[in-house]
């Protein structure tokens, strides 16, 4: 039989959170193969499912094995894919539900936070060729060692994300709670405006600096493999969500860099250090092989340091210390967040971080330090100004 165009599609955990949700995804699903598609839908464990078995581990012990977790915690996407199976079916398709590991997905050996390192989706090809759907349990793989392992942060939309490239999709469509990328936190910025689309380029580096539609790992994989995506809201078949093309940044005149209404983002876990070191690029080094913690921005002397921080695992401070390294001194700011300008060659010309800066002064407001970057100028902000500091950043951009 020929076969039909390809697209993907991923429902986070709260387009799913509840038996009528996961119905009305199954009439979604089944909609979208009516209309001549093969249709692979990957699933995040419903609502907090993952945060429940997590919290269960943890009653046992504090810090539960990685192997035991990842079998633990790779339950909930499996509930998720029998589910929704069964409601396709419910509804007249047919359809059939695969794991990580039988959908082909292979990764390394390190448990918690593994990496793809191969997609062979055989299986998947053949069922979309007898006619039928097929759910993916997402954030999940085996090893080469033929283990159970998870993804990590943003596992599912890397699932997705990956599978869609293995499988040459036409697209691959996220699907979540928000109806698409906004030019800046809507509950943040109320004047925030959806953009009807952007590159991926230009994705990539908002996600890198806080954006939460989409994990940045997962869009650095589509932008390197050509993946066109959509971002979505779930239960709204009037959202047209925002088209993310598989393309690098547009080559904007200099006079609209400045006026680019990309985006201003926050990060939840930002720790601002700025330490004396003994040396610095040793520090470096060191700091980015440690698991836990994500190097955002940093600014390196003859024998200091400073950094933003973006940490998942490693919230106690002592043992942030330690990974900073016992040589090390100085100040540490968990208190703080980074408020980020995005958009084309913003950080090239210096009269724009310049006017940035003025921006914030005028509204009182002191940044700890500010990181530039070609595409994004960082302003590091505490809490309690992160509000008044992207309103204003937000109105300097899209004006």
């Amino acid at each position: 039989m020929t076969q039909r165009p390809i697209i993907i599609q991923k429902y986070g955990g709260s387009s799913v959170a509840t038996l009528e949700k996961l119905e009305a995804v199954a009439q979604r699903v089944v909609q979208k193969q009516s209309e001549g598609f093969g249709v692979v839908v990957v699933v995040s464990a419903m609502g907090n499912a993952t945060d429940e078995l997590l919290r269960r581990a943890r009653q046992i012990t504090p810090e539960p094995p990685a192997r035991e977790l990842d079998m633990l915690l790779s339950t909930g996407e499996r509930t998720t894919m029998a589910l929704l199976s069964i409601a396709i079916q419910k509804h007249g398709a047919m359809s059939i539900s695969f794991t990580g590991s039988q959908s082909g997905i292979v990764t390394n050996d390190s448990h918690a936070h593994a990496r793809i390192i191969s997609v062979r989706p055989f299986r998947i090809q053949d069922e979309l060729e007898r006619g039928k759907i097929v759910i993916v349990a997402g954030f999940q793989g085996t090893s080469y060692k033929n283990e159970i392992t998870t993804l990590g942060r943003g596992g599912s939309d890397m699932t997705a994300i990956a599978l869609a490239g293995a499988l040459s999709a036409q697209a691959c469509e996220i699907y979540s709670d928000v109806d698409g990328v906004y030019s800046a936190d809507p509950k943040v910025v109320l004047s925030a405006q959806k953009l009807e689309q952007l590159s991926s380029a230009e994705m990539l580096e908002m996600a890198q600096h806080g954006a939460k539609v989409l994990h940045d790992e997962a869009i650095s994989y589509a932008h390197r493999h050509q993946i066109a995506l959509y971002a979505k809201k779930s239960h709204d078949p009037a959202s047209t969500g925002t088209f993310i093309r598989p393309d690098g940044w547009p080559d904007y005149a200099l006079q609209q860099a400045e006026l680019r209404p990309l985006a201003i983002v926050t990060a939840k876990k930002t720790m601002y250090v700025s330490l004396d070191v003994p040396s610095p690029a040793s520090w470096l080094g060191t700091l980015q092989k440690t698991d836990g913690i994500k190097l955002m921005d940093m600014s390196l002397s003859h024998s200091h340091a400073e950094a933003l921080l973006d940490i998942w695992n490693c919230t106690d401070e002592d043992a942030l210390r330690a990974a900073l390294g016992n040589g090390a001194s100085g100040i540490l700011r968990a208190d703080v967040k980074n408020v980020t300008a995005v958009g084309h060659d913003l950080g090239r010309f210096p009269a724009i971080p310049a006017k940035y800066q003025a921006l914030l002064a005028e509204k009182n407001i002191t940044p700890l330090a500010m990181f530039i970057q070609p595409n994004a100028v960082t302003f590091v902000v505490r809490d309690v100004d992160v509000a008044a500091a992207s309103d204003a950043l937000h109105a300097c951009i899209k004006n």
